[in-house]
């Protein structure tokens, strides 16, 4: 099983890198996690056959986490898609991404797709399975519009990947994540505290807790980007592939 990094940037694109999709692929499954607004175009320059994604995880609604979706239902219609495809998110899901739909592509969320669309409300602590993937969401903590907001637990084939999404240091993160196969956390800043993001310093202050075999860090500002030739952590970058 591997991932691939198709974006691991912030909101405001630092560092020109794309808003965060990671797309994982295995024997039997084929999946993203969070769908950003240049989602698309990333994944086509990526080489990344859409047809063949059968789950999107969403953590939350802000636009570079799920703003892509509009554009991937659109070219899944018009490519032929006729492929089942689900996709779970935090509760207000089916709403919001009426929302997303109308605002950027009037009466696109009245057209009925020529494949099966399935959207799944997620709640936190409550296991899902998708198929080959098991999803346990946990709750974070990144502000009060664009909510509900979730980090995942997600089993596949063996294996555990844990993504903290967009969050502030939360005591949830240490079930989440403990003795993960891989740990995506966001390391906005090095050390200076903003409101529901994480430092770097308040993440490492809790490692030994967590125990992942391994971590990445993503979703980074320009403070951590200016700093990553003298990290001690492996971070993402767009196009980065980990095998499993």
């Amino acid at each position: 099983m591997q991932l691939q990094f198709i974006g691991c940037g912030d909101a405001f694109g630092s560092g020109g890198r794309n808003n965060t999709c990671f797309h994982v692929t295995g024997e039997a499954v084929n999946f993203l996690i969070d769908c950003g607004a240049s989602s698309l175009p990333a994944l086509k320059r990526a080489g990344v056959s859409r047809e063949a994604i059968h789950l999107i995880l969403i953590t939350h609604f802000h636009g570079d986490h799920f703003a892509g979706l509009p554009f991937f239902l659109l070219d899944a219609q018009f490519s032929r898609r006729t492929r089942p495809l689900v996709i779970a998110g935090p509760q207000g899901l089916e709403m919001r991404l009426t929302q997303v739909m109308e605002a950027l592509f009037e009466n696109s969320s009245k057209t009925k797709q020529k494949f099966e669309l399935s959207l799944v409300a997620l709640s936190p602590d409550q296991t899902r399975a998708f198929g080959g993937v098991t999803v346990t969401p946990f709750p974070v903590v990144h502000g009060e519009s664009g909510g509900p907001f979730l980090g995942y637990r997600i089993e596949a084939e063996g294996r555990v990947i844990a993504y903290s999404a967009d969050t502030e240091w939360t005591n949830t993160l240490i079930p989440l994540a403990r003795d993960a196969d891989l740990f995506i956390a966001e390391a906005y800043t090095y050390e200076k505290a903003v409101k529901n993001h994480l430092s770097l310093k308040a993440l490492e202050a809790h490692l030994q807790e967590i125990r992942p075999k391994r971590l990445l860090l993503t979703h980074m500002s320009d403070d951590m980007l200016a700093r990553l030739d003298a990290l001690t952590h492996a971070a993402a970058h767009d196009g980065l592939t980990v095998e499993l």
